[in-house]
C-alpha cells in the first residue's frame, strides 16, 4: 500500500509540475525529462566517437582499418599535440558565445551535426585500398577534426547543466538522472552490435568494417535527432558567471605540491599502471578470431559485463565505511591482481567456447572491483587538498590541475610500451606472412589479408600473444598497487587536519574581525573536547571485540556491539584530540618559539635578508637533530625554509635586482571588475543588436555591431593587463616568499594569543547560534508549507481549466 502511494505521489508530483517549475526550483519535470531522453542520444554519440578516435590498443584503428601497432602510436602523439590548439580554440569561443539560444544549447546541435558527418566519412573511407601511410594520414586528419567537433560537443553536453539551474542541489539532482538514463546508450549498442553485425556481415568478426558503415550510421543520426530534444525542450536559465582565478605559474605550481605526497602518490600509481589494461579486448578478439560464441551470447556477455560497475559502485561506501579508503584500495587492488591473473589458465587451457563465459566472470568481478575507483577517486582528491591545506595554509586546487599535466607527458612515453608487446609477441607483419596460408585454409578469404591482427585467427597464436598480455596486465596491476602501501592518510587523520583546518580558519576570521557565531562555537568545543581527550588512555579494543562475539541473548549483543563502536570513537577522538592541541601550542614548543624568533628576525629585516642568505644555512639546516618527532618535524621545516630562500634569492636577483617591490593586489579587484562591467555591456549591447535585427533597423544594427567590436577590442586589451599583472604577482611570490610565509606565521601567533578572549565569547554566541537554528528550522518549515499550498494551487487551477474545457464541450 505504502509502494502504491508512492508512486501516485509521485504521478502527481509529475503532472504537477510538469510544465511549472516546483516553489523554489528552476527546471519543470518536461526539462529534466527532455534533458535526459535526449542525453541518451547525445551518449549514442559519445559512446561510437570514443570507440574509434585515436588511441594506443584501438581497436577499430587496429583491427578494422589495419594500421600496425607502432604506427598507431605515433599518430596517437601527432593528435595529442593537435590536441593543444584546439582545446584553446574551444575555450576561446566557449568563453565568448554571445547568443539568446545559450551558451551551451546551440553547440549540442551545432557540433552535433559535423560531429556525425566526419563519423560516417571516417567510415566509409576506403581503407581497403591505402597504403599504412595513407591510413595513418587519413585517420590523423578525422581525428583531428573530432578533437575540436567531438570534444566541443562533449564539452557543452556535460557542461548544459550547470547553467540549467542557479540551485546547487537542483543541479546534482538532475545529473543523477542524466548519468542514470544516458548510460543506456552504451548497453543498448553493447547488446545489439553483435546480433546486427552478424545480420549484415554474415560473420562474428565484431571489426568488419560493414558493421561501422551500415550499423553506427543510423544509430549516430538516431542519437542527433534524440538531442534535439534536449534543444526544443530546455531553456538555459542563467548565464555562467565567470570565475575570477589569478593564475599560477606552473612551475610556482610544481613547487607548491612538490611536498604532497599523497599527491605523488595517487599520481604515481595511475602512471605505474599503464599495463593493467592490456587484456582490455579479449572478450571481443574471442568473438571475432576464435568464434567463442554466438552473436545473441555475446550479446548478453557485454550486457552482463557493463552491468558489474552498477554493483561495484554500490558496495564502496560500504567498504569504505567499515575498512577505510586505504585499505579498499590496496584490497580491491589486489583482487585486480588476482581476477586478472586467473584469466591465464583459462586462456592457456580451456576451449573458446568455454573460455568466454570464464573469462567474463574474471572480467565481471575485476570490473566490480574496479568500479571501487569512481566513488574513492573523488574522495581522495578531496583528501588530498586538505593535506595540502594542511600542510601549506593555503587552499590551492587550481595547483593540481597545472601539475596533472606532468600525467600528459608521462602517458605520451608510456603509451608506447603496449605498441611495442603487441609488436614482439607477434602482431606484426613477419608473423602474419608465417601464418597466412594456415589462416586463409582455415578461415576461407579474408577481406583484408594484410591486416597484422590476422595472426589472432590462429589458435596457438591468440593463446600466446594473451599469455603475454595477461601477464603484462599483472605486472601492471601489480605496479598500480605497490605505492598505496606508502598511503597512510586515514580517515581519523584527516578528520584530525579538517578540524585544525577549521580552528585555523576562526583565528584568521578573529583577526579579520569577520568572526561568525557558528564557527566559534564549533571551534571552541573542538578545543574544549580536545584538551579532554589529549590525557585519556585508549581502550582496549580487542576485549570490546571479545565481548561482542561472546555476547548471548539479542539485547546482550546490541549492547555489546553498541560498545565496541563508542570505544572505537572514543580512540580516534584521542587521535583526533593530538592534532588539536599539537596545533593550538605550535608556538609554545622550543621549536616553536626558534621559528617565531626567525621570523622576527625575518620581518625585522625587511626583503634584504634574502638577498643576504647564505648557502649554508641550508648546509646547518640539514645537520640539526632528528631523534624526536618534533625534532625531525622541525629540521624538516627549517630545510624548507633555507630551500625556499634560496630559490627567493634567485628570483629577487633575477626580477627585483634595486630591491623587492610590494606587489599591491587590490589591482585584481579594480581589473576583475572593468571585466565584469565591459561583460554586462556586450551583453546589453547584443541584446539590442537582436532588438534591432528583429525590428530589422539596418542603421541599429550597423551601430551596435560597431559598438561590439569596440568592446571587444576593450576585452583584449584587459586581458592583456590582467595577464601582466599575473606575472607580476607570480615573480612577487616567487622572489618574497620567505618574508611573506614569515609574516603569515607572526600574524597567525598574535591570533592564537588570543584564545582566552574568544572562548569569553563561547557563551553569548552559543545562545545567538542556537536561536539562528531555530529561526532557520522554522523557516525550512514554513518553505515546506508554501511549498505544499504552492503544489496544492496548481492542482486547483489544472482542476478548474480542464472542468471550462469539459463545460464548453
Amino acid at each position: 500500500m505504502n509502494l502504491v502511494s508512492t508512486v501516485k505521489n509521485g504521478i502527481s508530483k509529475v503532472m504537477t509540475y510538469w510544465k511549472t517549475p516546483p516553489l523554489g526550483k528552476y527546471m519543470n519535470f518536461k526539462e529534466i525529462a527532455a534533458l535526459a531522453g535526449g542525453g541518451i542520444g547525445v551518449k549514442f554519440i559519445i559512446t561510437c566517437i570514443q570507440g574509434v578516435m585515436i588511441a594506443v590498443g584501438n581497436v577499430f584503428i587496429g583491427n578494422t582499418i589495419g594500421i600496425e601497432p607502432m604506427p598507431m602510436y605515433a599518430i596517437y602523439i601527432l593528435s595529442i599535440v593537435a590536441s593543444f590548439p584546439l582545446t584553446m580554440l574551444r575555450a576561446y569561443i566557449i568563453d565568448n558565445t554571445r547568443s539568446r539560444k545559450g551558451k551551451y544549447r546551440p553547440y549540442i546541435i551545432s557540433m552535433g551535426l559535423p560531429t556525425i558527418v566526419l563519423a560516417i566519412g571516417y567510415f566509409w573511407m576506403p581503407y581497403e585500398h591505402m597504403n599504412q601511410l595513407t591510413k595513418c594520414v587519413v585517420v590523423l586528419l578525422f581525428n583531428i577534426g573530432f578533437q575540436f567537433f567531438y570534444n566541443f560537443l562533449y564539452d557543452a553536453y556535460d557542461n548544459y547543466i550547470v547553467v540549467l539551474s542557479p540551485n546547487t542541489q537542483e543541479r546534482s539532482n538532475v545529473a543523477s538522472i542524466r548519468a542514470i538514463a544516458d548510460s543506456l546508450a552504451p548497453t543498448i549498442t553493447g547488446a545489439i552490435i553483435p546480433l546486427l553485425g552478424k545480420a549484415i556481415t554474415g560473420t562474428d568478426n565484431l571489426f568488419d568494417i560493414r558493421i561501422y558503415r551500415y550499423i553506427w550510421p543510423p544509430i549516430l543520426i538516431l542519437g542527433f535527432f534524440l538531442s534535439l530534444i534536449i534543444y526544443v525542450n530546455t531553456e538555459e536559465k542563467i548565464v555562467q558567471a565567470k570565475t575570477h582565478v589569478v593564475q599560477i605559474k606552473f612551475i610556482d605550481a610544481l613547487r607548491a605540491v612538490a611536498k604532497n605526497k599523497y599527491f605523488w602518490i595517487i599520481s604515481l600509481a595511475g602512471w605505474l599502471g599503464f599495463l593493467e589494461s592490456a587484456y582490455g579486448n579479449i572478450l571481443g578478439w574471442l568473438y571475432t578470431y576464435q568464434h567463442a560464441c554466438t552473436p545473441a551470447a555475446y550479446a548478453i556477455i557485454t550486457t552482463v559485463y557493463g552491468n558489474a560497475s552498477l554493483w561495484g559502485m554500490m558496495l564502496a561506501p560500504i567498504s569504505i565505511r567499515r575498512i577505510g579508503k586505504k585499505n579498499t584500495l590496496v584490497f580491491t587492488n589486489l583482487l585486480n591482481i588476482i581476477f586478472i591473473a586467473m584469466i591465464y589458465p583459462i586462456v592457456k587451457h580451456s576451449d573458446p567456447a568455454v573460455m568466454i563465459w570464464l573469462v567474463m566472470c574474471c572480467l565481471w568481478m575485476n570490473a566490480l572491483v574496479g568500479s571501487f575507483t569512481h566513488i574513492l577517486t573523488p574522495s581522495l582528491n578531496g583528501d588530498i587538498r586538505d593535506y595540502q591545506q594542511y600542510i601549506t595554509g593555503e587552499r590551492i586546487d587550481g595547483m593540481f590541475a597545472a601539475v596533472g599535466l606532468i600525467g600528459s607527458a608521462v602517458t605520451m612515453v608510456t603509451s608506447s610500451v603496449l605498441p611495442a608487446i603487441y609488436e614482439y609477441v607477434g602482431i606484426n607483419q613477419t608473423k602474419l606472412q608465417e601464418l597466412l596460408p594456415a589462416i586463409i585454409a582455415q578461415e576461407g578469404a579474408l577481406d583484408n589479408p594484410n591486416n597484422v591482427y590476422n595472426v589472432l585467427y590462429h589458435r596457438e597464436t591468440f593463446v600466446s600473444i594473451f599469455a603475454v598480455l595477461i601477464g603484462a596486465s599483472v605486472i601492471g596491476a601489480f605496479l598500480n598497487v605497490v605505492p598505496y602501501f606508502w598511503y597512510d592518510l586515514s580517515e581519523v587523520k584527516q578528520r584530525g587536519m579538517i578540524k585544525v583546518l577549521q580552528i585555523r580558519a576562526l583565528f584568521e576570521d578573529y583577526g579579520n574581525g569577520v568572526l561568525k557565531d557558528k564557527d566559534l562555537v564549533e571551534a571552541i568545543e573542538t578545543i574544549r573536547e580536545a584538551q579532554e581527550f589529549v590525557d585519556a588512555q585508549p581502550k582496549n579494543i580487542a576485549e570490546y571485540k571479545h565481548a561482542k562475539k561472546s555476547a548471548k541473548g539479542k539485547e546482550a549483543k546490541k549492547k555489546a556491539k553498541k560498545e565496541y563502536r563508542e570505544a572505537i570513537e572514543f580512540n580516534q577522538n584521542i587521535e583526533i584530540s593530538k592534532f588539536v592541541v599539537k596545533e593550538m601550542n605550535r608556538f609554545n614548543t622550543p621549536e616553536g618559539i626558534m621559528q617565531l624568533k626567525e621570523a622576527r628576525e625575518a620581518v625585522d629585516a625587511g626583503y634584504e635578508f634574502i638577498y643576504n642568505f647564505d648557502k649554508s644555512e641550508l648546509a646547518a639546516a640539514k645537520v640539526l637533530p632528528s631523534g624526536t618527532p618534533e625534532e625531525k618535524e622541525y629540521r624538516k621545516a627549517e630545510i624548507t625554509r633555507a630551500r625556499d630562500t634560496a630559490y627567493a634569492q634567485k628570483a629577487a636577483k633575477k626580477y627585483f635586482p634595486k630591491g623587492i617591490k610590494e606587489f599591491d593586489v587590490s589591482i585584481f579587484e579594480s581589473l576583475f571588475s572593468q571585466e565584469d562591467e565591459l561583460a554586462e555591456k556586450l551583453e546589453a549591447t547584443y541584446q539590442k543588436l537582436y532588438k534591432a535585427r528583429d525590428e530589422k533597423d539596418k542603421a541599429a544594427v550597423n551601430d551596435f555591431m560597431n559598438e561590439i567590436k569596440a568592446i571587444k577590442a576593450e576585452q583584449k586589451a584587459l586581458e592583456a593587463k590582467i595577464k601582466q599583472a599575473t606575472n607580476d604577482n607570480s615573480v612577487y611570490n616567487r622572489a618574497a616568499k620567505p618574508y611573506i610565509s614569515a609574516k603569515n606565521m607572526l600574524t597567525q601567533s598574535e591570533n592564537y594569543s588570543h584564545l582566552d578572549e574568544i572562548a569569553s565569547m563561547y557563551d553569548e554566541a552559543k545562545i545567538r547560534h542556537e536561536k539562528a537554528q531555530a529561526e532557520a528550522a522554522a523557516e525550512a518549515e514554513r518553505i515546506k508549507a508554501e511549498e505544499k499550498a504552492y503544489g496544492e494551487k496548481l492542482k486547483a487551477e489544472k482542476a478548474a481549466k480542464k472542468a471550462e474545457k469539459k463545460n464548453k464541450k
